[in-house]
């Protein structure tokens, strides 16, 4: 017992002084190198304290290898572009000038209730606010909003805007919690010369009552 919590002791120090190293990132922007490096790092570590029997060097020397192997692909990446995109992958669009990428979100097996859950997080209730939104290599979306409109008043009653049409598929208990049915909203759309519900990639309703809609990429 009192070498495993020795090893323990002499672990959790070598670890942050490992960490320091590797420089300050936030959980949120760690590249893929920088996680494989950290599960291997805590799988030796569990190893180390779990056996007590095997040389402590056996398991403090692959940590100190992929360390260096860490910082040197990070030094690389700073100095080569295409080595960076190949380790980290390239941010993808999303929304560029308030047009929903579709095709990006499915080749990133990313679909609207993500985007609206990382819009929400980011205090954005209506997606027709949003002028640019990039999800970046760590999993994080960039978001940059659109000028605010003057000369129109919110509805005192409004509640955050929910989608109508998500991938061409009506959200009808979105739509029965506005207290409209599906019928209500085709001949809505059918006014702004929407016929096919089909080809709309996203619709909601805002607070001006007003329809924002966004159709499928050609």
């Amino acid at each position: 017992m009192t070498m495993i919590l020795l090893r323990t002791f002499i672990m959790y120090f070598f670890i942050v002084l490992l960490y320091r190293i590797m420089g300050k990132r936030e959980i949120g922007q760690l590249s893929v190198i920088d996680l494989v490096v950290s599960i291997m790092i805590a799988e030796l570590a569990v190893i180390a304290i779990e056996s007590p029997k095997t040389s402590l060097f056996k398991t403090v020397l692959p940590m100190i290898l992929l360390v260096i192997i860490q910082v040197t692909m990070s030094f690389l990446s700073l100095k080569n572009e295409k080595l960076r995109h190949l380790l980290d992958g390239k941010p993808s669009m999303l929304i560029d000038k308030g047009k929903i990428n579709i095709k990006e979100m499915r080749r990133q097996r990313y679909n609207f209730h993500d985007l609206l859950s990382q819009l929400r997080e980011k205090d954005i209730g209506r997606l027709q606010d949003v002028e640019f939104a990039i999800l970046e290599p760590s999993g994080s979306l960039s978001v940059l909003k659109k000028e605010k409109q003057d000369g129109k008043k919110k509805d005192a009653n409004s509640i955050m805007p929910l989608p109508l049409i998500l991938d061409g598929q009506v959200q009808e208990e979105n739509l029965s919690k506005l207290n409209k049915t599906p019928l209500w909203l085709r001949q809505q759309l059918k006014k702004l010369g929407y016929d096919n519900i089909k080809n709309i990639s996203y619709c909601s309703l805002d607070d001006y009552n007003t329809f924002f809609v966004d159709l499928k990429d050609d």
